[in-house]
């Protein structure tokens, strides 16, 4: 059963909702009604009920709003029981009613940029869309305006593990008030100028332990040989079985993108005077890491600010800070 709220509103305007859904059937010719009314039910009504709560008089302009969307989603197979996507259905199942005051003023705004972020998010390999969607709910009531929202979903994607937005979800905390900064970042209370530099300053800020990433892609990982990497200012360039990437890594997750032969041949080999194998352990100034590799076959790059290891006896790279 649907909210009285929704049921209320489409009993209202079923000859205009019929024709939205006749046009769309006409655009979308494989579109599967049964799988847009469970959406519907499952994605759409929580948040009406929620509008209707929060602003009663937006409520049918919300619905409107949704109901379009919604059938867009769903003809294109990115909602429903069978989206290509299914954390689409999660964001707005759960977290778009978290929002319902700024979603009453602007639906399409709010639930455009709440799915085009659960499908980007919920699309990069490694990256943690459970946790971007909790954490913005918790700081729902604090956003007030889009602006807001969309600097606070960069932020929480960042942390959440797209390691590429690190510079501009740095700029874009920047925009935010200082408490709302501070509280996306879990750090309430601290002086946000001083998180902000250390944060800018040094990517594995608040992880001292560094990760490891990749496995062999006929396990479902990512590296067909043991990768070969070469380290650039922002991150390093891999080369395995004849292609080339750029992993991008810093303390909250790794990304792997494409990159070109040209773009590994131009990345730099050499490492700091300070880091140094001896046997199977890698030192960096005072700290001594035991590596699970066999002694003699470990290769090193390094940026300003990151040691990866690699090993032709592993297809994953190791990652350790440098400070």
């Amino acid at each position: 059963m649907i909210s009285p709220a929704f049921a209320a509103i489409l009993a209202s305007g079923r000859a205009q909702f019929n024709g939205r859904a006749a046009e769309a059937r006409r655009r979308f010719p494989s579109l599967d009604m049964a799988a847009f009314s469970i959406f519907l039910h499952d994605g759409v009504d929580p948040l009406v009920a929620a509008v209707a709560a929060a602003a009663p008089e937006r409520a049918g302009s919300v619905t409107l709003a949704a109901y379009d969307m919604a059938l867009e989603l769903v003809g294109h197979g990115l909602a429903g029981p069978a989206a290509k996507n299914p954390f689409l259905n999660t964001v707005w199942h759960e977290l778009a009613p978290a929002l319902a005051p700024l979603l009453a003023t602007a639906p399409i705004e709010v639930l455009g940029m709440l799915s085009n972020a659960a499908i980007h998010v919920g699309g990069v390999a490694g990256a943690r869309p459970a946790q971007w969607q909790r954490e913005l709910a918790v700081l729902a009531p604090q956003v007030e305006t889009l602006a807001q929202l969309r600097a606070v979903g960069q932020v929480l994607a960042w942390r959440a593990g797209v390691a590429h937005f690190r510079q501009g979800a740095l700029a874009a905390a920047d925009t935010l008030p200082a408490a709302l900064a501070l509280a996306a970042f879990g750090e309430p209370g601290a002086h946000w100028p001083q998180v902000h530099a250390q944060l800018l300053d040094y990517p594995w800020r608040g992880n001292a332990e560094g990760r490891e990433f990749g496995s062999f892609s006929g396990l479902g990982g990512d590296f067909g040989t043991p990768p070969q990497v070469r380290a650039t200012k922002d991150g390093f360039v891999v080369r395995s079985a004849e292609r080339h990437y750029l992993l991008v890594a810093d303390a909250y997750g790794a990304v792997l993108h494409g990159a070109t032969a040209e773009e590994y041949a131009l990345a730099q080999t050499g490492v700091p005077a300070s880091v140094r194998v001896d046997g199977a352990s890698v030192h960096i100034g005072a700290r001594s890491i035991a590596l699970d590799l066999p002694a003699g076959d470990i290769a090193l790059a390094a940026n300003a600010h990151t040691l990866a290891i690699t090993s032709p006896w592993t297809h994953a790279i190791r990652l350790l800070p440098l400070a």
